[in-house]
């Protein structure tokens, strides 16, 4: 079969899961805490990278300074933002946190300008307003007037929009680490040390008086959903996919991501957003795709 064809058959699969992780995450928090969600699913994770690590003799130990830059990079983008994530989703819809997590590389390319000192032009600097505009909508779920009275959404939905240049963030500093250590072995290690920063959480918690109590859709949700396939599967799926694609290529099958989302949360969770809501979302890509426009274009 030929290498690129299952390369997108790949990417395919791991953003398709990634949509339906943000739906497990609010049939997960039915039954337990958004902390034993976040600790189940990536001490799941953990094995499936773990595995795939050793059987394609990729481990190796790393030195000292390297042990700290994994642990920022765990904290930063997976005990910090799964805390924001599975907290948001408490309150606020799968549909709706899926729209503003795909503004990341918004921020990204904020970050480039205000630290990196990357130009913008006139057309990207668009972008930025249009996908704000966008996340204003999806926000609103398209009730405009609780914009004009100060209502802006939930307070999920404020800790989603956190998550967002957060992992702008994680993804700037990771640059360094993929350049050294393959992504498999890398995110093993991120994971990892995300993983035992987060047990201290779980086990300040009741975290396991809840696993004992979790029923099987729980289990369902947590360890196979989110652990085996979204922590796991995916992660390495996609980065296959990258060994293939390029970057622009492999990046675009994560604009599926919020309508995976959208049409799962609707049949599985009755989510609705609504006309303009769902316009928003649109609004966000568009924006999206004008920042990432090549600068020499205008």
């Amino acid at each position: 079969m030929d290498k690129k064809f299952v390369a997108i058959l790949k990417a395919t699969f791991a953003v398709f899961v990634w949509g339906v992780s943000f739906v497990a995450t609010k049939i997960a928090l039915r039954y337990v805490s958004p902390v034993t969600v976040v600790w189940l699913r990536f001490a799941t994770g953990v094995i499936v990278l773990a595995a795939a690590v050793f059987l394609r003799k990729q481990f190796r130990w790393i030195k000292a300074k390297d042990a700290l830059y994994f642990i920022l990079l765990g904290f930063i983008g997976i005990t910090f933002h799964q805390w924001l994530q599975s907290n948001g989703l408490v309150t606020t819809q799968a549909s709706t946190t899926a729209w503003i997590v795909a503004t990341v590389p918004i921020f990204m390319a904020l970050l480039g300008w205000i630290v990196l000192k990357e130009s913008m032009n006139g057309l990207q600097i668009l972008g930025v307003f249009v996908a704000a505009a966008g996340v204003l909508l999806v926000v609103a779920k398209g009730d405009l007037t609780t914009l004009f009275q100060g209502h802006f959404g939930t307070t999920g939905d404020l800790l989603i929009l956190i998550s967002a240049p957060n992992w702008a963030v994680f993804s700037v500093l990771s640059r360094r680490g993929l350049k050294q250590f393959p992504p498999a072995l890398m995110m093993l290690y991120v994971m990892f040390f995300g993983w035992l920063l987060t047990s201290i959480l779980f086990f300040a918690s009741p975290g396991l008086s809840e696993i004992s109590l979790m029923p099987w859709q729980g289990w369902v949700a947590v360890v196979v959903v989110l652990g085996i396939f979204s922590s796991g599967i995916a992660y390495i799926f996609y980065y296959d996919a990258l060994s293939i694609l390029t970057v622009a290529q492999t990046g675009a099958f994560v604009y599926l991501e919020p309508f995976v989302t959208a049409i799962v949360a609707a049949f599985l969770l009755s989510e609705k957003l609504g006309l303009l809501g769902y316009l928003g979302g649109i609004t966000i890509l568009v924006g999206i795709w004008l920042v990432n426009q090549n600068k020499k274009k205008i």
